[in-house]
């Protein structure tokens, strides 16, 4: 999975989605499904349409902790971190909790206060803490969201999108300290029991993840994560009131209805290519790695090269030679690299004769040809 992420997580922000049926109904406002190991949306309902997401926020908040400090590292209380507005863990300034004690706050109970706290540590302010929340954004390619706080507080500047959440959600269940948190149904942090808000861990069989929100502006926001067999489907709902059924429905459909399949295996010829110029004629292009890709039954992908279907000489066994796309009735729903099967040279010439080069080769043809007249071997010899 960190395959995928590290190479076509914009590709799938801009991807065409195909659906291979109507979309179910749902209640929720924005959503979305996704399959995580091969990056194809299942579901799509407004997801690209900016929202406020309430304390779904937490995700990037713990993420960059989880990235960037020592879980094991000891923090103690400041006052700015006490008596946040909205859910809390109930901080008090001065106490000396871990990083990972305060995370398991920030997302099984969602403390705001925890939220605050992890900033100041991470950033040393929460102003600093909120560009690298942004820095982050930006680097996973989340064009449609832009972060003013770590706790998800209502800000008019602070939003996302369901695709976006998606995006960021498979990302950061890669992170085993991110998952490890998320998944925990209950820990115990000094004198306070914590049970995660989110019920799907009771209800949706693999579920692991991944943060509950709310607030009367942003309505009820959930992103949720699930893994059987090792393939995990992300569902995200924004200003959904049904949204623990819904997320339910949305993760059993992905594991009944779609299933994972090599669609190209690395060293598979996709085709062929006339070579302009060259002394071999036609190169052979092979897949360069596997294509993985989560297909409903009755969908048949086909596999196209792009271009003018020629290639200019010379060319290399096994160099770059761009992408080979993957369509599903006609359109494009990935692309893997290619290579060059064989190598094919340049087309000789005959090497030029000093006399050639002297005087040119038509010049030198003439003279050859005077030659061969004078040497009687274009005309009959005389009688």
């Amino acid at each position: 999975m960190k395959r995928f992420f590290a190479g076509t997580a914009a590709a799938l922000l801009a991807a065409v989605l195909i659906l291979p049926r109507e979309a179910r109904a749902v209640c929720a406002e924005k959503a979305l499904s996704l399959d995580a190991v091969s990056g194809r949306v299942l579901f799509d309902k407004n997801a690209d349409s900016r929202s406020l997401i309430a304390s779904t926020t937490k995700i990037m908040t713990a993420l960059i902790v989880c990235e960037q400090c020592n879980v094991l590292d000891r923090m103690r209380i400041p006052k700015e971190a006490v008596g946040i507005e909205g859910s809390s863990m109930y901080l008090r300034e001065g106490e000396v909790l871990t990083i990972q004690e305060l995370l398991f706050g920030l997302m099984l109970s969602s403390g705001n206060d925890a939220a605050v706290a992890l900033a100041i540590y991470c950033g040393g302010t929460v102003e600093g803490f909120v560009e690298l929340m942004n820095d982050k954004a930006r680097l996973l390619g989340l064009r449609n969201t832009h972060f003013e706080n770590p706790n998800g507080l209502d800000s008019p500047g602070h939003y996302s999108t369901a695709r976006d959440l998606a995006v960021l959600a498979a990302y950061a269940m890669e992170n085993p300290v991110f998952c490890k948190t998320v998944s925990a149904k209950t820990v115990t942090v000094g004198d306070r029991y914590l049970r995660n808000h989110n019920k799907l861990l009771w209800m949706v069989e693999g579920a692991d993840g991944v943060k509950t929100g709310f607030t009367r502006a942003a309505g009820r926001a959930l992103v949720s994560s699930a893994t059987r067999d090792g393939r995990r489907i992300i569902a995200v709902t924004l200003n959904d009131p049904n949204d623990w059924q819904e997320h339910q429905a949305l993760l059993e459909e992905g594991f009944a209805r779609f299933h994972v399949q090599r669609v190209v295996t690395a060293g598979d010829r996709i085709g062929e290519l006339e070579v302009a110029g060259g002394d071999g004629g036609r190169v052979e292009i092979l897949a360069a790695e596997h294509f993985v890709y989560a297909l409903a039954p009755e969908e048949n992908p086909q596999v196209a090269l792009p271009g003018p279907g020629f290639v200019y000489a010379p060319v290399a066994e096994g160099a770059d030679a761009g992408f080979a796309y993957v369509l599903i009735q006609g359109k494009a729903v990935g692309k893997f690299p290619v290579v060059y099967g064989r190598t094919v040279e340049l087309e000789r010439e005959e090497p030029e004769s000093l006399w050639e080069k002297l005087f040119g080769r038509k010049a030198h043809e003439g003279t050859t040809a005077e030659n061969t007249v004078r040497q009687g071997g274009g005309l009959p010899a005389e009688q």
